[in-house]
């Protein structure tokens, strides 16, 4: 597991919520993101889905690159460089989605949202502990 206690002792942004709230938000997260990906990839079109397939699986990838930076190599910086790229991703992404179903793009809004608000925690955490 990673230093939790790094964590706690550094120095939060405003609005930062309880660690309890994390576990749960990326659970719901995580299931929300499947089952967009999933009505994405059944959907019947004419459209080329190759993008959407992409982006979702490098997103994806980016999303489990930033605990590593954060958490084992207490690195904010490299931290938030990744969450920026995550947030252009997924916003790609959406779109990409939305191409083929709206639904699948809706769905993914909350997961847009909640990184947007770790990349302010991050920038945050960033900006008053270096």
């Amino acid at each position: 597991m990673f230093d939790l206690n790094w964590y706690y002792n550094l120095n939060h942004p405003p609005l930062t919520p309880p660690s309890w709230v994390f576990q749960p938000a990326w659970a719901f997260l995580y299931t929300t993101i499947f089952v967009a990906f999933i009505i994405f990839a059944f959907k019947k079109t004419n459209r080329d889905k190759k993008l959407g397939y992409a982006l979702f699986f490098i997103q994806l990838g980016v999303n489990f690159c930033w605990t590593p930076a954060f958490f084992y190599a207490h690195n904010t910086g490299l931290a938030l460089v990744i969450l920026v790229l995550l947030d252009i991703l997924v916003i790609w992404m959406i779109k990409e989605f939305f191409k083929v179903s709206r639904t699948s793009a809706f769905i993914i809004i909350p997961y847009l949202l909640w990184i947007l608000f770790a990349t302010y925690l991050n920038f945050g955490i960033h900006l008053q502990n270096t």
